[in-house]
C-alpha cells in the first residue's frame, strides 16, 4: 500500500507523490585549546587537549568541570570546554552544569548557542527546573541584554517565547510576538510552530490553529516541523480524520512525511482504537524508506492491548525483534501490565525473565503489575517473595507497591502483618499517602477492630496527611457498622468542620443503620437531610429505606415507593425489590409476589442469588402447588443459580409425600451437573436413591451442594 492509498483510508484525493531524503554533511572534528581546572589540588593548569585524541580522566566529576567552567573569562572559552567535555565518553554534564554555561552565555547575549544548549538538555532527558524550563534565567539574561545596550534579534524573542510556553504562559507569549514588530522584527517560522506547540500542550488544538492562520497571513511558509506538530495535535485530541485532510491539503503543497509524522498517525490510530489502520501505515511507512523504531511498536503493542488481542501484541513484539529493533522497558511493562490484568501472570513472569535475559532490568512499573496480579489471584506468598526479590535488586518499592500489599494483607484479615510493611515503608523513606491509611482503616473496620481504625485515623493528623472523603465515609460506615451511631454522626459534623460535604456514601451509612432497626422516622430524617444539603438519593438510598420499611411491617409504604422510583426513571436493582418480595412471600401473598419478580426481570436489573433464593423459600413455604416451586428450580438451574439446600429439603419432603420421587430424582440429577459434583460425589448420591434411602441421599446431597453455595447476607451491598 502506498501512501496515497493510506490516505483513502478517509476520503480524500490523494497527495503528491513522495519525495526521498538527503542526508545532512558531518561536520569535521576540530581541536580545540582550553583552560582545565582541577578542583582537587585548587591550582588553575593549563592543558591543551583535542578533542579527537584526548579524554577525560576516569575520575573526573562534574563538580570539577563545574568549578573549571566557572573559572573562564569569557563565554567562548567555557562553551568549548562544556562542549568538548559533554563529547567525551562515560560523562553525562549535570543540570548545575548546563545551568553554569547558560548563565554566561545568557549574559552576553549568546542566545543561539543557548537555544543549542537547551535543546542538548533535552536530548540527554536532563531535568529542567519548574520554573519555566530556565525561564527566570532567560528573563534575566534578556533584561542584562537591553541594559548592555544589545539589540535582541528574532532567537532572542523565540528563546522568551519558548521559555513562556513551556512555562504554560501562553497569553504572555503571545503579547511578546506581538512586541516583535517594536524592535523591526518579523516573526519567523520558529516563532509560530512554538506558540503552537505551547497551545497544543494546554489541549487547545484550536487556538494553535488560529496562530497558524496568523503564519499564513504573515506569508510564513511551515515547515515540516510545523506540519508535524499540528499533526500531533490533531491526534492527541482524537481528530485523526482531521489529521489524515491536513496532511493531504499540505502534500498538496509539496509535504511528505517524515518519521516523526508516520509515529504520530501511528500512535494516533492506536489512541483511538484503529490499530488495523494503524497496521497499514506502518506498512506504508517500510514502503517508504523508513524502519519503524521502538515508539512505533510500542504504539502498535499498546493498542493492541488496550483492545485486549494479547496475542496480537507478543506477535508484533517478535516482529520488532526481528527486525533488529529492540524492546524497552515500556515495551514489557505494556505487555506484562496486560497479561496480569487478563489473570495470565504465568505468561507475564516469563515475559519478565525475557526482559532481564535482554539485559533490560525491571523497574518499578513491571515488579508492580507483577505484584498487583498475583494479589488479585489469591497468591500473596508469591507476591511477596516477589517483593522482596524487588529490593534485593536494589528496584526501590514506591507507594503503589506498599498500598497493593498492604490491601491484600487487610482483605485476608492479616493487619498485624499490614502494620509491619507500613513500619518498613516509613524506614525505606517511602511516603505515606491517604490512600495507604485508608486502605489501613478499611482493613480494621472489615475486621470489626474499630478502636485500632480509629487510632490510624489519628495518626494521619500527627503525620499530617490529609484525611479526605473516602477517609471520612469509611470510619463513620466502621462506625454505624458497630454500632455506634452517634459517634459516626459527630464524625461526619468534624467532616463538615474540615471543608468536606458529606456525600451519598456518608449519607446511606447512617440510613442503612437506622433502617436496620426499623426506625423510620430517623431514616426518613437522613434522607431529607440528605436532599436538602444538595445530595441527590441514588439507588442504593432508595433500596436500604425500602428494606427499613419493610423491616418495619410497612410493606404497602415500601412498594409504592418502588412504583416512585421508578417514575424518576431509576434502574432498579434486585436490592430495591429483594425486601418488598421478601415480605410478600411472608405474608403468604405468593401471587404478588412472583408478579413483581416478573416485572423486575422484565423492567429492573435481573434477579440476583438473593432474589432466587428468597422466591424459592417463599414457594416451598407457602403452601402452593408444589410444581410452581419444581418449574422455579429449574429456571433457577438455567439462569445460572444454585438452589438453597434447606429449601430444596422441604420441596424434596413434598415430593415425596406426593409419591413424585421421579421428579426428585430428576431435579438432584440437573443440581449435581450445574453444581459439577465429581463423578464419585454422582455416584454414590445416585446409588441411595436407586436403593430409596432419599434420607441418606438428601443429607449427602446437602452437605455437598452447601459447600458450593456460599450463603450471601440480604443486606451486602
Amino acid at each position: 500500500m502506498s501512501f496515497s492509498s493510506c490516505l483513502k483510508l478517509y476520503p480524500w484525493p490523494p497527495p503528491q507523490p513522495l519525495l526521498s531524503f538527503s542526508r545532512k554533511p558531518t561536520t569535521t572534528t576540530t581541536t580545540t585549546t582550553v583552560s582545565f581546572a582541577s578542583t582537587q589540588h585548587h591550582d588553575q593548569q593549563q592543558l591543551s587537549l583535542s578533542t579527537s585524541s584526548h579524554q577525560l580522566p576516569p575520575n573526573f566529576t562534574s563538580s570539577q568541570l563545574l568549578d573549571t567552567i566557572r573559572r573562564q573569562h569569557d563565554e567562548t572559552s567555557a562553551l568549548r570546554l562544556f562542549t568538548w567535555a559533554s563529547k567525551q565518553p562515560n560523562f553525562t554534564p549535570t543540570s548545575s552544569v548546563y545551568e553554569e554555561i547558560l548563565a554566561k552565555l545568557g549574559k552576553v547575549g549568546s542566545f543561539d548557542s543557548m537555544t543549542g544548549i537547551l535543546e542538548e538538555m533535552k536530548a540527554a532527558g536532563c531535568q529542567i527546573n519548574r520554573d519555566g524550563n530556565k525561564l527566570k534565567l532567560v528573563e534575566t539574561a534578556h533584561s542584562d541584554m537591553v541594559k548592555r545596550g544589545i539589540k535582541p534579534d528574532v532567537s532572542t524573542f523565540n528563546i522568551l517565547i519558548k521559555a513562556l510556553c513551556r512555562a504554560h504562559q501562553i497569553r504572555p507569549a503571545i503579547l511578546l510576538m506581538e512586541e516583535m514588530p517594536n524592535y523591526g522584527l518579523v516573526p519567523d517560522e520558529k516563532t509560530f510552530t512554538t506558540l503552537m506547540q505551547g497551545f497544543i500542550e494546554e489541549g487547545d488544538l484550536d487556538g494553535a490553529l488560529r496562530i497558524r492562520e496568523q503564519m499564513m497571513e504573515h506569508g510564513c511558509i511551515a515547515t515540516i516541523v510545523t506540519v508535524n506538530v499540528l499533526v500531533h495535535g490533531f491526534c492527541k485530541e482524537g481528530r485523526i480524520e482531521e489529521a489524515f485532510g491536513f496532511i493531504q491539503q499540505m502534500a498538496n503543497e509539496g509535504f511528505y512525511p517524515d518519521q516523526f509524522t508516520f509515529n504520530t498517525l501511528v500512535n494516533g490510530l492506536c489512541k483511538a482504537g484503529h490499530v488495523k489502520h494503524a497496521l497499514e501505515i506502518m506498512d506504508v511507512m517500510l514502503q517508504e524508506g523508513f524502519d519503524p523504531d521502538v515508539f512505533t511498536y510500542n504504539s502498535l503493542i499498546s493498542g493492541l492491548c488496550k483492545l485486549g488481542e494479547v496475542e496480537e501484541a507478543v506477535e508484533i513484539l517478535d516482529q520488532m525483534i526481528l527486525r533488529d529493533c529492540s524492546p524497552n522497558t515500556v515495551t514489557y511493562n505494556t505487555l506484562i501490565s496486560t497479561l496480569c490484568k487478563e489473570n495470565q501472570i504465568e505468561q507475564a513472569t516469563e515475559l519478565a525473565r525475557v526482559l532481564t535475559s535482554k539485559g533490560i532490568l525491571p523497574d518499578v512499573c513491571t515488579f508492580n503489575s507483577l505484584i498487583q496480579g498475583l494479589c488479585l489471584t489469591s497468591n500473596f506468598n508469591v507476591a511477596k517473595e516477589l517483593f522482596e526479590e524487588m529490593k534485593n535488586k536494589g528496584c526501590q518499592p514506591d507507594e503503589f507497591t506498599y498500598n497493593m500489599l498492604i490491601d491484600s494483607l487487610c482483605s485476608r484479615g492479616k493487619i498485624d502483618e499490614a502494620l509491619r510493611l507500613l513500619k518498613d515503608m516509613e524506614s525505606s523513606g517511602c511516603p505515606r499517602n491517604a490512600v495507604t491509611y485508608n486502605t489501613l482503616i478499611a482493613g480494621f473496620c472489615k475486621n470489626k477492630k474499630i478502636e485500632e481504625a480509629e487510632e490510624i485515623f489519628d495518626e494521619m493528623e500527627i503525620q499530617g496527611i490529609s484525611r479526605n472523603s473516602v477517609t471520612y465515609n469509611t470510619l463513620i460506615d466502621g462506625l454505624c457498622k458497630s454500632r455506634r451511631v452517634e459517634d459516626a454522626a459527630q464524625l461526619m459534623d468534624q467532616m463538615i468542620m474540615g471543608g468536606l460535604k458529606p456525600d451519598k456514601f456518608t449519607y446511606n451509612s447512617l440510613l442503612t443503620y437506622y433502617c436496620r432497626l426499623g426506625d423510620i422516622k430517623k431514616s426518613a430524617d437522613i434522607v431529607q437531610t440528605m436532599t436538602a444539603n444538595g445530595c441527590d438519593p441514588d439507588i442504593v438510598t432508595y433500596a436500604t429505606l425500602i428494606g427499613g420499611l419493610c423491616k418495619a411491617g410497612r410493606v404497602e409504604v415500601a412498594n409504592r415507593l418502588l412504583r416512585t422510583i421508578q417514575m424518576k426513571g431509576m434502574v432498579l436493582t434486585p436490592h430495591a425489590y429483594n425486601p418488598v418480595i421478601q415480605a410478600l412471600f411472608r405474608r403468604k401473598k405468593t401471587s404478588e409476589g412472583m408478579r413483581l419478580l416478573r416485572e423486575m426481570m422484565e423492567k429492573a436489573d435481573p434477579p440476583d442469588a438473593v432474589t432466587y433464593k428468597i422466591v424459592f423459600r417463599g414457594l416451598c413455604n407457602g403452601g402452593g402447588p408444589i410444581g410452581e416451586a419444581v418449574d422455579f428450580v429449574i429456571e433457577m438451574l438455567e439462569r445460572g443459580f444454585l438452589p438453597e439446600f434447606s429449601s430444596f429439603y422441604m420441596l424434596a419432603e413434598g415430593l415425596c409425600s406426593l409419591s413424585m420421587e421421579d421428579t426428585l430424582v430428576n431435579l438432584v440429577d440437573m443440581v449435581m451437573e450445574k453444581a459439577k459434583f465429581s463423578a464419585n460425589e454422582v455416584t454414590m448420591i445416585r446409588g441411595f436413591l436407586k436403593i430409596r434411602k432419599f434420607q441418606d441421599a438428601l443429607g449427602t446431597f446437602g452437605g455437598i451442594l452447601e459447600s458450593r453455595n456460599p450463603k450471601k447476607s440480604y443486606w451486602s451491598r
